[in-house]
């Protein structure tokens, strides 16, 4: 199992999933309306690590973190 936290202004609660790959991530989020919009833009994290496909391979314990652009000073 691992847990998808969504940072930042994502008003979401962070959800525990049985998936093998961030590829299966995002057709899951994807089907959310609330999401799909971030997901275009956002910086995606496992285990604070950025990553830069969705190919990577997760495993039990994982933290994949959505990072949403924000603006600030």
């Amino acid at each position: 199992m691992v847990r998808v936290e969504f940072l930042g202004p994502i008003q979401k609660k962070p959800l525990e999933l049985e998936i093998k790959n961030l590829n299966e991530l995002a057709h899951i989020l994807q089907k959310d309306k609330e999401l799909s919009e971030w997901l275009q833009n956002s910086a995606v994290a496992v285990n604070d690590t950025l990553v830069n496909s969705l190919d990577v391979e997760l495993k039990d314990g994982d933290k994949i973190s959505l990072l949403p652009p924000v603006c600030g000073g």
